[in-house]
């Protein structure tokens, strides 16, 4: 499984656990017997690792938002945003690789016009940290 298909998998799970009352393993459990999932080590650690930063993680969304309250955003964008911020504040992962794939996950998902939106949010969130370091 490449780190791409990782990712898409570790989104697919952060979106369907955003549904639901399941924790990340309950939600990991049931897309292993139900869908069949196969998930890498990677994709496991992206799941987990925002689920459990997810209070941290819509913190920084929500100062990027300007003017803007996190339950406007569309579920798929803002489940790419999460986990891209996951990644660019809480793993070595390169920030422009990690908005680039948030970016191509949420045009696959849900279309070009939120792509742009969420495009201009990410930068933000990687100028406040940029900043903050």
């Amino acid at each position: 499984m490449t780190r791409k298909e990782a990712r898409e998998a570790a989104f697919l799970l952060l979106f369907e656990q955003s549904f639901g009352a399941n924790a990340a393993d309950g939600t990991l459990q049931l897309a292993e017997a139900e869908r069949e999932l196969k998930i890498s080590g990677f994709g496991r650690g992206l799941f987990f690792g925002a689920a459990e930063h997810l209070a941290e993680i819509d913190e920084r969304l929500d100062k990027a938002l300007h003017n803007w309250q996190s339950g406007r955003v569309s579920r798929v964008a803002l489940t790419a945003m999460r986990l891209c911020v996951y990644e660019m504040c809480f793993t070595e992962t390169e920030s422009e690789v990690a908005i680039n794939e948030a970016i191509e996950l949420i045009k696959k998902f849900d279309g070009e016009e939120s792509a742009s939106f969420a495009n201009g949010v990410l930068g933000g969130v990687y100028k406040a940290e940029k900043e903050n370091t």
